[in-house]
């Protein structure tokens, strides 16, 4: 049993390759990474270790040292072991994976399981033109199987393999397609984003407030901090923010410059995470799936079958609409995917910031003959309002108004004044935007609240339908009606009982007499 580490030419006839095989060296460095990952995501665990000891720290510096060799050592062990015990080989139809240091794991993975193919390229595997294989399965929560250093040109050989493979086990046969000739010649550009597009995208998309929350428990350090710098170059904030020492309006004036510094740089923040993620974008097509790359220091190439594509949603936050972008997203499985962000989810295809008609092609391209940018929609019944205004913010508001008259605080009777109108608006604003409508072929549904998104999918991709009433809505004739796809459910609230029964039927009719595979 060969166990060497796989060279470049050992994947030029991967047919046929059973032999347990090492990784290469390289990979040393992917496993350290990820711990490293680990550790930061669960940093905040470690704080109270890191407050215990902080006192003791300051007190003998010289310990900084000791444990700053002492947690490289570890680190180095878990890569060193990790590599060690990682081994991985090839059979006619699966791949095979023995892993773990401390829990041990035996994957195997057959092709026609395999639902995306991810390469990632990490910046520290550019120089040497190494990539991770991450290979995807249908109803998975993570991947299930994932080789962490293979020769570029060994990844794309083993990628196109087991396309072949699934196309052969699917019957799908294409004479135009030569498996000889290179995947990058037979695709077709469809889209790509500049960095103008990435900028916007940035500022129209921010997700900082997530940085925000995790900084929650050093906001006190860090507000002490910044105060001691200020005071040492000469400005007191106390002094200049007393009321004694300035009006009201200076103070206004203060706090308002403030905030918008703190926007600025979280706007920036923002924008570098985009750039960072989507640098290089390009969606391409080949004759059966779309190929997504892009990334400026992990490259990533997904790639994702037409035939797996459940839905197509067109997403716009109130930014957006104001400068006349849309973030397009292509899904297809998500099931048992949990907290996936669109960062890394790679059950979705996210292209950011088109223009209208860059989206309608892209739509049109991916659904033939859909009628999305035509269609009018229904709106659902103005009962969602009563609901919502009398189940929630009616009873609400009349408690907090009445201990507040109770108590006189007409000051806080405003406020709750002021955020009831502003509540009941929101919710008209959710109303306004639900809609639905459906044709031969297509259902199509709109939702948002400032925003506004879009979803389109197939009539034939509806796996389960779900007809609900409470008894209140049945007095009235109205339903709520509930599509579940591959890639999750779809709710359409009070509309009424003829049409949820018709909409239903139709899905379940004609599921059933063409048996078209969502696959």
């Amino acid at each position: 049993m060969d166990e060497n580490p796989l060279p470049v030419s050992a994947m030029t006839d991967i047919q046929g390759d059973e032999e347990w095989r090492r990784l290469s060296p390289i990979a040393i460095l992917y496993f350290a990474a990820s711990a490293i990952r680990v550790l930061a995501g669960n940093f905040v665990y470690l704080i109270p270790a890191f407050a215990v000891s902080y006192k003791q720290i300051t007190d003998n510096p010289g310990m900084t040292i000791p444990i700053i060799g002492g947690l490289f050592s570890l680190l180095l062990l878990y890569a060193l072991l990790s590599y060690y015990f990682y081994q991985f080989r090839l059979a006619q139809d699966s791949v095979e994976i023995r892993a773990g240091v401390f829990a041990k794991k035996h994957i195997n993975l057959p092709f026609s399981r395999i639902q995306n193919i991810t390469l990632e390229q990490p910046i520290y595997y550019r120089v040497t033109n190494y990539v991770c294989l991450q290979l995807d399965t249908a109803g998975s929560a993570k991947q299930e199987a994932k080789i962490v250093a293979m020769p570029l040109d060994a990844g794309n050989a083993l990628k196109q393999h087991i396309l072949a493979k699934k196309d052969e086990q699917s019957g799908i046969i294409d004479s135009d397609i030569s498996s000889e000739t290179p995947i990058e010649s037979q695709e077709q550009v469809l889209n790509r984003r500049s960095i103008k597009d990435l900028i916007i995208h940035g500022i129209t998309n921010n997700r900082v407030w997530i940085i925000l929350g995790a900084a929650a428990p050093f906001y006190d350090n860090i507000s002490g901090s910044v105060a001691s710098y200020l005071q040492s170059i000469g400005i007191d904030l106390e002094q200049i923010l007393s009321s004694q020492t300035i009006a009201w309006w200076q103070f206004g004036l203060y706090a308002l410059s403030l905030a918008m510094i703190i926007m600025l740089l979280l706007t920036l923040f923002s924008v570098a995470g985009s750039i960072l993620v989507f640098y290089g974008f390009t969606l391409s097509k080949t004759h059966d799936r779309y190929v997504r790359r892009s990334g400026l220091l992990t490259r990533q190439e997904v790639s994702m079958k037409l035939s797996r594509l459940q839905v197509v949603v067109r997403k716009q936050d109130w930014l957006d609409r104001l400068l006349g972008r849309i973030n397009l997203q292509l899904e297809q499985n998500n099931s048992g995917v949990k907290g996936a962000n669109e960062l890394a989810n790679t059950n979705k295809i996210l292209v950011p910031s088109v223009k209208e008609a860059e989206c309608k092609l892209l739509i049109e391209d991916a659904f033939p003959g859909n009628n999305l940018s035509t269609t009018e929609f229904t709106a659902i019944s103005k009962r969602f309002l009563l609901r919502y205004y009398l189940l929630w913010v009616f009873p609400v508001f009349t408690f907090l108004i009445s201990v507040a008259l109770y108590q006189a605080r007409y000051t806080e009777l405003i406020v709750v004044l002021v955020m009831t109108i502003l509540i009941c608006i929101l919710i008209y604003m959710r109303w306004l935007r639900w809609g639905y409508a459906f044709d031969d072929e297509f259902i199509y549904v709109r939702k948002g609240m400032l925003g506004v998104d879009y979803y389109c999918f197939p009539i034939h991709k509806v796996q389960q339908t779900q007809f609900k009433q409470s008894v209140l809505m049945k007095r009235r004739g109205l339903a709520t009606c509930r599509l579940l796809l591959a890639s999750g459910g779809i709710t359409i609230p009070f509309i009424s009982q003829a049409s949820c029964h018709k909409l239903i039927n139709n899905s379940l009719y004609k599921v059933e007499s063409e048996k078209q595979s969502w696959m």
